[in-house]
């Protein structure tokens, strides 16, 4: 217990500065659309240009194992704003929405004060509306990339509040839509990740997909512009993070790093004291809101599933998370995919193992996946690259990170992982029992075929039974295991 209250109390001789100060500490939490974790230079990718964010990494706090609880769009957000897993939300499923009694963190902030902003992306649903007092909504007011309101919305706030703004980019979603930094990256000068094709239209792929991260990049310069201008800076916590993995095959709606895996940057010059140092923990976007919260000096309600990793702020090495987890649930295509990771394995369990993992429709549209096509039919993929069209697919998957960091080699049906697997296993169904997860019979099935060009199934806009539905998931307020 002692190591346990050192850092408690460390924690709360720090932070009661901003509970007492006059002003109260503004927040600032720029989502990318689409983006992976791997995807900033800061992160070590030495071909994307991101100068603004990765400075603010260099003064600031980035988290290295920072994991989403979903790898899809608004069932990842309503996750992250309500601090619960996506089958406690009611909104397990892309395009799906909570019911208009939840609560969202943003709300709270607001009823305690804050003024509240959304500018860019919102797909939350009806009830996330209340926690905001003006929402800059649609390309009219954003532009392309979903940014063009964030500065203006900064400089028209009451002076006399504390804010919270979510700034949300719609990059780097599909499709590349016009782009003043296009030809930033050049194709003939780029890797694919080796998971990918190294043809040249995946080239061209990846170069707009970059071009879109550098527009990103660029506004986020431009509010850390006019917050040095407004004499905010050092009072203002910056996160930077994104709501899934790329829109490419391999990636995006996959519950392994590739999908789950988000990158993570905290910048606050008067709370973190510590520069250019990288957090080894454990997180998880369910402990985004209870930490706001925190530092907001406000109440947790019991709706919240996650834990606050506020400490880490002051002792970024100190342990938290012993366990993750995350779902792939409907996204275009039929799906029941859960997800727990420690320190040292990853365990994947697919009860739909007769789906292919192509990738969302977004991916299986792209020249990315044209071309993966054409090496299968050339019979040149390798095995990692083979992967998105295998069926079936395992059931259970396991995956040892001191050997194979990447996900590459299931070891699963070997005799000397036996005892991993099963304390793994066990974990899982221990999580979904106590939380309410299910698995329905009656999942919503493929709205699309899973080929180029969005062409509907019998299926299309029949849902069938969400996940924890039955067991009344909403209500259910354990947090499962930490």
């Amino acid at each position: 217990m002692k190591h346990f209250f050192i850092p408690i109390l460390l924690y709360l001789s720090v932070y009661s500065t901003v509970y007492a100060q006059k002003e109260k500490l503004n927040i600032i939490v720029f989502i990318a659309d689409d983006v992976s974790w791997d995807d900033f230079g800061c992160y070590g990718n030495t071909q994307v240009k991101t100068p603004n964010i990765d400075k603010l990494a260099k003064d600031g706090l980035k988290f290295d194992n920072f994991y989403l609880t979903a790898s899809s769009c608004s069932p990842s957000r309503n996750s992250i704003i309500t601090g619960r897993y996506p089958h406690n939300t009611g909104a397990a499923e892309l395009h799906t929405s909570p019911p208009l009694d939840m609560v969202s963190f943003p709300e709270l902030l607001r009823n305690n004060n804050y003024y509240s902003v959304l500018a860019g992306k919102f797909h939350m649903g009806p009830y996330a509306k209340r926690g905001f007092d003006v929402m800059y909504e649609g390309h009219k007011d954003n532009g392309d990339g979903g940014e063009e309101s964030w500065v203006s919305s900064l400089r028209k706030r009451p002076k006399n509040k504390p804010f919270f703004i979510w700034f949300a980019s719609y990059d780097a979603h599909r499709e590349w839509g016009p782009n003043e930094f296009s030809g930033t990256h050049q194709p003939s000068q780029l890797q694919p990740p080796f998971y990918l094709s190294n043809g040249d239209e995946t080239k061209v792929d990846l170069a707009k997909y970059y071009d879109e991260i550098k527009r990103f990049d660029y506004y986020i310069g431009e509010v850390v512009q006019e917050l040095k201008a407004q004499k905010e800076l050092d009072n203002t916590l910056i996160i930077i993070m994104s709501d899934n993995g790329r829109p490419f095959p391999h990636s995006k709606t996959r519950v392994n790093d590739r999908g789950m895996k988000t990158p993570f940057v905290m910048h606050w010059p008067n709370g973190i004291k510590n520069k250019d140092v990288s957090s080894k923990s454990l997180i998880s976007t369910v402990d985004i809101a209870p930490t706001l919260l925190t530092l907001a000096g406000i109440e947790i309600p019991d709706q919240f599933q996650g834990h606050s990793f506020a400490p880490l702020l002051i002792d970024p090495e100190q342990h938290f998370r012993n366990y993750l987890f995350a779902e792939h649930n409907w996204h275009d295509y039929e799906a029941h995919e859960r997800m727990v990771r420690n320190k040292n394995y990853m365990y994947i369990l697919n009860s739909r193992p007769m789906q292919p993992q192509n990738g969302p429709a977004d991916a299986v549209g792209s020249p990315s996946f044209k071309e993966l096509e054409i090496l299968k039919d050339q019979g040149k993929l390798s095995a990692i690259q083979a992967d998105v069209f295998m069926v079936p697919r395992p059931y259970e998957e396991l995956y040892d990170y001191s050997r194979d960091p990447l996900q590459l080699l299931n070891v699963a049906s070997l005799p000397e992982y036996a005892e991993t697997l099963k304390s793994m296993r066990e974990t899982l169904n221990q999580w979904m029992n106590e939380t309410g997860d299910n698995i329905p019979e009656n999942l919503t099935k493929d709205w699309y075929l899973k080929e180029a060009g969005l062409i509907k199934t019998e299926f299309h806009n029949i849902r069938g039974e969400m996940p924890g539905e039955s067991l009344n998931a909403t209500k259910n307020n354990a947090k499962g295991v930490f």
